[in-house]
């Protein structure tokens, strides 16, 4: 089975666990996700079936869009509801508004120790849960926009379009400190991912969905599922860049670099018309 679609992960559960519930309920062998949610949080999760886990690298997933609600206030060592240790009883803060929406543009900060970021090869809230210190290094994200959705005294919530990476975990705990407070997330959804939002499990087209252009080459198919070489001369467009050949049965990702033709995916079944 060759599938691309979206799903919607519920809170408190893990991608993993998620898509090994979706194999159940497709009797899919062969699946993948992109992009992992915390177990606290939910929303789009894209999922692929068969062939299609080979395209993820290939996706339009960027930018991403979430929506948080922070709790001024309340401190967690985890940054979310799943570890509250402590609540602080804050005055209301004018000056919300300006804070959320000051954090627009680069964004330098330290990841969460409770993350999915890999150290040594293992995910860091492995080692945060064991109780075992470890340095995590400051990472650079962009916030292309922010938005404060609503201020009801203690919640702040607000929505983030961001590039790949962003901890939003991370971006709650530091509006929190410029408002001269500790925070903590009671909510926490990716709305989008790229061109991916939910729609049902409705099976996708990936050509719609690819970050590569669409060209055209004057060899026939059969020598293409071959993996005859690709002279540049026989492309409509040669500059460098990647593209997708579509045959009737079949496309294939290929990308011209050097005046060369590399293939990058070959014989990725079509969507049946």
């Amino acid at each position: 089975m060759n599938r691309l679609f979206c799903a919607y992960k519920p809170p408190f559960i893990t991608s993993n666990s998620f898509l090994q519930h979706l194999k159940r309920k497709y009797n899919a062998k062969k699946a993948g996700f992109s992009g992992t949610l915390d177990p606290f949080a939910c929303g789009v999760l894209i999922i692929a079936f068969g062939s299609y886990t080979k395209l993820f690298r290939f996706l339009k997933k960027y930018p991403k869009v979430y929506r948080a609600t922070l709790w001024l206030g309340a401190k967690s060592r985890t940054l979310d509801i799943e570890g509250v240790e402590e609540i602080k009883e804050i005055l209301p803060k004018k000056r919300v508004k300006e804070v959320v929406e000051s954090f627009k543009g680069k964004f330098t900060y330290t990841p969460p120790l409770f993350s999915a970021k890999k150290i040594e090869g293992k995910r860091a809230y492995q080692f945060a849960y064991n109780g075992d210190e470890v340095e995590l290094k400051e990472v650079t994200s962009y916030i292309y926009s922010i938005t404060l959705l609503n201020y009801s005294h203690p919640f702040v919530t607000f929505e983030a379009v961001v590039s790949e990476g962003t901890y939003i975990r991370s971006l709650g705990e530091m509006i929190a400190r410029k408002l001269n407070s500790v925070g903590t997330l009671t909510y926490l959804e990716r709305v989008k991912e790229g061109e991916f939002s939910f729609n049902d499990e409705k099976p996708l087209n990936p050509l719609n969905y690819l970050i590569s252009k669409e060209n055209f080459t004057t060899l026939r198919a059969k020598e293409i599922l071959q993996g005859k070489r690709i002279p540049l001369d026989s492309l409509k467009f040669k500059e460098e860049g990647l593209y997708h050949l579509v045959f009737n049965t079949f496309f294939t990702i290929v990308e011209v670099k050097d005046k060369k033709v590399f293939y990058k995916l070959n014989n990725i079944p079509k969507v049946k018309d």
